[in-house]
């Protein structure tokens, strides 16, 4: 109503300016046919603009801290978890092995309740249960019997029937602890028995990567899980980033017809998150690794057309770090576009992208918008109604 009433001032002096007289309020119905076409346009643009979604809404009334600690996905700790929800306004947590080994799952499902009561917007609560080499609570037998099989083992015995029987049963798993979020599928097209994501990774054509993608993700929204394809734009046969820096050579092409089309499958069909690697993609930018380049993140959005959420690697991984630092990286990471950052760093990462708020380097819409999609997905999800 503001920015109408604003325009209207600006088209009120505009037509008394073209009179040459002082402003009156006769003179505005003394336009030419010109003017009162632009003006016409200006009002039925305004008029037309897109509302304000519930979840801005919701953004429009948190405080600057809390819009912060709604882009961290942290690192649970194993001390003061309930202290951090409420200094930090977290986002998120993402669990890891040690927050399940020792306790049974009625302790982890307890956990859980407790940082969901405490927080004051609900949590994600995310955790890898990929299957295979990555099961951070089907690896222990008071959850499961059998850690889950990979998708590439379960593929080759039975094809994608088999993979969704056992995504149903991991899906109830995760869903009955109070688990919303799975890191997975991964989407990765990987052919070399020696290159880092390849025992995750289906190891199917990118087309039955993508179809599998999209298979899984139905099968976790029916449990009320966000699903997170991984690890874009795709780590191909490349190095681990977790121990250095992985640089990948191929052209656009290359990647477009290859790695990229199960990640424009899952977009196609409306995946809610897309999760970017540490990866130097020297087609696209030579200078920042994916998950701090502007250029990465453009693309992304602007040619594949993906308006859901992205969510940085874990941003103390060496290849990051080694760099940037902790604090810059963070910082970085939404300057260029990530929404959620993945932290286990969050006690020195927080602050720093607080800072850069303040002092206007992280800008208050870039800051809202991430915050907004955030929101969004955990609408979508289900856990904010």
């Amino acid at each position: 109503m503001k920015k109408i009433i604003a325009v209207l001032i600006l088209i009120f002096v505009f037509a008394s300016c073209s009179n040459g007289t002082e402003p009156e309020i006769s003179d505005i119905s003394e336009n030419s046919p010109e003017e009162e076409v632009m003006q016409e346009e200006v009002i039925e643009e305004i008029i037309e603009e897109e509302p304000i979604s519930e979840a801005m809404k919701i953004v429009l009334e948190m405080s600057t801290e809390e819009k912060v600690g709604q882009l961290f996905l942290a690192r649970c700790p194993d001390i003061n978890a309930i202290v951090d929800i409420e200094e930090y306004k977290l986002g998120g947590y993402i669990l890891f092995a040690r927050d399940f080994k020792t306790f049974s799952p009625d302790e982890v499902t307890e956990n859980i309740k407790i940082y969901q009561n405490v927080s004051k917007i609900p949590m994600l609560i995310a955790v890898d249960e990929e299957g295979g080499t990555v099961c951070r609570v089907s690896s222990y037998s008071q959850f499961r019997s059998n850690a889950f099989p990979s998708p590439r083992y379960l593929y080759n015995k039975g094809g994608m029937e088999l993979i969704e029987e056992k995504e149903h049963e991991k899906s109830e798993l995760l869903s009955s602890l109070g688990i919303n979020v799975n890191m997975a599928p991964v989407c990765d097209i990987t052919t070399d028995k020696n290159a880092f994501m390849y025992y995750r990774s289906l190891g199917e054509s990118p087309e039955e990567t993508g179809n599998f993608a999209v298979t899984v993700t139905e099968i976790m929204k029916e449990y009320g899980i966000g699903s997170v394809l991984k690890h874009f734009p795709g780590y191909g046969n490349n190095t681990d980033t977790h121990i250095g820096i992985a640089i990948d050579n191929r052209s656009l092409d290359e990647l477009e017809n290859n790695d990229l089309v199960p990640f424009k499958i899952g977009i196609e069909n409306g995946c809610g998150a897309i999760l970017i690697s540490h990866t130097f993609i020297n087609c696209i930018d030579s200078e920042y690794p994916a998950s701090l380049s502007v250029s990465v993140h453009g693309y992304l959005r602007n040619e594949m057309g993906f308006d859901g959420v992205i969510i940085t690697d874990d941003l103390i991984m060496e290849a990051i770090t080694d760099i940037y630092g902790a604090e810059e990286a963070a910082v970085l990471a939404v300057l260029a576009g990530n929404d959620i950052l993945c932290s286990s760093e969050y006690k020195i990462q927080y602050p720093a992208v607080l800072e850069a708020v303040y002092s206007g380097r992280i800008s208050e819409s870039i800051l809202n918008k991430a915050a907004e999609r955030v929101i969004e997905w955990k609408m979508k999800i289900g856990i904010i109604e």
